[in-house]
């Protein structure tokens, strides 16, 4: 059993997907952290994740997602994005 599966099995509100390509990966700061936004082929949703340093880009890269939806609310808007628990290059 792969880590995604494990996880999505204990979290019902958690998606596992694999072999996605990165079409976009942008790092901006925000404090201490980085926060890292990825735009996914096919999907107009951003993924967003936060970490302490930068990444290499996953620019074209394909990987492997574990995630929830979540809304955001940005000047009195609110947007859907997908909050990432997990990555890694397939």
């Amino acid at each position: 059993m792969t880590d995604g599966k494990a996880l999505t099995d204990k979290h019902r509100d958690l998606t596992h997907s694999e072999n996605l390509r990165v079409i976009s990966h942008v790092q901006r700061e925000e404090g201490d952290w980085v926060r890292h936004t990825l735009m996914i082929e096919g999907v107009d949703v951003p993924f967003i994740f936060r970490r302490k340093q930068q990444y290499q880009s996953l620019k074209g890269a394909r990987v492997n997602l574990t995630y929830y939806r979540q809304s955001e609310e940005v000047a009195g808007i609110e947007f859907e994005t997908m909050k990432v628990v997990r990555i890694k290059r397939s």
